[in-house]
């Protein structure tokens, strides 16, 4: 039976890039003021010790199947352009499981999981036809629909409705284009405008919930943000706001974003029976601006080190709010460490059913904290996992384990040695421990070998490994 009746309605908006010190309820230093953010916070719970299980595409896969990654056949690494989809054909995805309990499922944004797109040539695989349904997307992985783009600095620079192109990408992109991050050419709706991209999702996000405004059935709206994840093309309205550099105007736009979700459920009268949760998908990017962000006094991971793609916190350690009026307490805050796979077994708990062996295996219920039950919170594991580009790092307790490829990376920050850190008393992780308690590194490091594998000890090799990369070499993380 479902924990509540009628069950909630339930949006979550993943903001793209965004760091844990990028929100100012998280970091009361920050020079981005997210006033709508704070206040969802306010209104509901604010985590602060939850985690994506690593960047991009692998930590959409872990929100949206309750698995880690690397038990894919991408562990770590994004998807490109036109590379096949990654959630698995027949995997329990969190919009199918709902689907079974009398869901609408709707993603609307970024997808970056891949689909089948059909090629000209099948051989090259290089010159999709555009003309022709795009098959295994979105709507083949629990969602009745979709509205978006597969990866906004990516081609084809066009919007896609279910599986098909709403507009054909005869025009195309001159090439890199280095003030406003997009890296590669490729085929391009004429007329193009990056900074359209959230006010066009905005607007189908709106007519969305109108939609459903008029119908019974609970929903599930997974919103996914471009921003402030480059292109760095901030609307009219915010360009120039923050008086740093485009990523600080970006980040103020989504804050507004966010409000204006809020303000759209307000308005609809779905308020009241939606849990609303907010998260980002991994730390802030590392190329797009921090050092005019640093020198203005904002410091996008305060106050842990590093940013997207790293094993230290900044990397992986994310805001995540939930707001559920009624159900969750105003204003609590929650240092229980987490994973963002727990959607899947939450969403499992919350309309009372329990999830097949092969499905989220990754996944624990938050559903307990959410209503103030931390004592019957039973994670999966008794530690969480992050696996970056440069390896691994396992949690318990205040304890982090690191087993990391490489001495250090150029990602604005020394990347994290291996080796044992009490994050609670070092959130910078600059003391490495592991010679004053080898008990509890042994400890760690069989946890994490029983959680991935016999991969842990030796992951996949990258062109980094066991060496320094040099300064202005660092890894392009889409």
């Amino acid at each position: 039976m479902p924990v509540v009746s009628p069950p909630p309605n339930i949006v979550y908006i993943l903001a793209d890039d965004l760091g844990y010190g990028d929100v100012t309820c998280y970091n009361a230093q920050s020079k981005l003021p997210t006033p709508r953010i704070d206040r969802l916070a306010t209104e509901g719970m604010r985590f602060t010790d939850a985690h994506s299980a690593s960047a991009c595409t692998p930590s959409r896969y872990g929100i949206l199947t309750g698995r880690y990654a690397f038990r894919s056949r991408v562990p770590v690494n994004v998807l490109d352009s036109y590379d096949p989809p990654l959630i698995e054909e027949g995997r329990l995805t969190v919009p199918a499981l709902l689907k079974r309990h009398g869901y609408h499922t709707a993603c609307i944004g970024k997808w970056h999981l891949g689909w089948d797109w059909p090629f000209k040539d099948k051989g090259r695989k290089s010159d999709p036809d555009f003309t022709q349904p795009i098959a295994n997307g979105p709507i083949t992985r629990g969602f009745d629909e979709y509205f978006g783009t597969h990866v906004p600095n990516q081609p084809p620079f066009a919007f896609i409705k279910n599986d098909r192109l709403t507009a054909q990408p005869t025009a195309e992109f001159p090439g890199k284009n280095a003030e406003i991050f997009v890296h590669k050419n490729g085929p391009m709706v004429p007329g193009w405008k990056f900074e359209n991209i959230m006010p066009t999702l905005a607007a189908k996000v709106e007519d969305y919930l109108r939609a459903r405004a008029g119908d019974k059935k609970p929903f599930f709206l997974y919103y996914t943000f471009t921003i402030p994840h480059e292109p760095l093309m901030p609307t009219a309205e915010f360009r120039g706001k923050s008086g740093i550099n485009r990523v600080g105007d970006l980040i103020l736009q989504t804050d507004a974003a966010v409000g204006a979700v809020l303000d759209a459920l307000e308005k609809l009268g779905l308020d009241k029976n939606t849990m609303v949760i907010f998260a980002s998908d991994n730390g802030h990017g590392p190329g797009t601006g921090v050092p005019a962000l640093l020198r203005a006094g904002h410091d996008p991971s305060r106050p842990f080190r590093g940013y997207k793609g790293s094993l230290l916190e900044g990397g992986h350690r994310e805001p995540l709010i939930v707001r559920w009026p009624g159900k969750v307490k105003s204003g609590t805050v929650c240092d229980q460490v987490i994973s963002l796979n727990s959607l899947m077994a939450t969403c499992a708990e919350l309309v009372g059913t329990n999830l097949p062996a092969n499905a989220g295996e990754d996944s624990s219920s938050i559903l307990p904290l959410l209503l103030g039950k931390p004592e019957e919170y039973h994670p999966v594991h008794l530690a969480e996992v992050h696996a970056g580009v440069f390896g691994y790092a396992v949690r318990q307790g205040p304890w982090k384990l690191v087993e990391a490829r490489i001495k250090k990376a150029n990602l604005g920050a020394p990347e994290a040695l291996s080796g044992l850190y009490n994050v609670q008393m070092d959130p910078a992780e600059t003391n490495n421990v592991i010679e004053q308690h080898p008990d509890i590194a042994k400890k760690l490091k069989e946890q994490l070998g029983e959680i991935v594998g016999k991969d842990a000890a030796k992951p996949r090799k990258t062109p980094y490994d066991d060496e320094d990369v040099p300064a202005g070499n660092s890894r392009k993380l889409d």
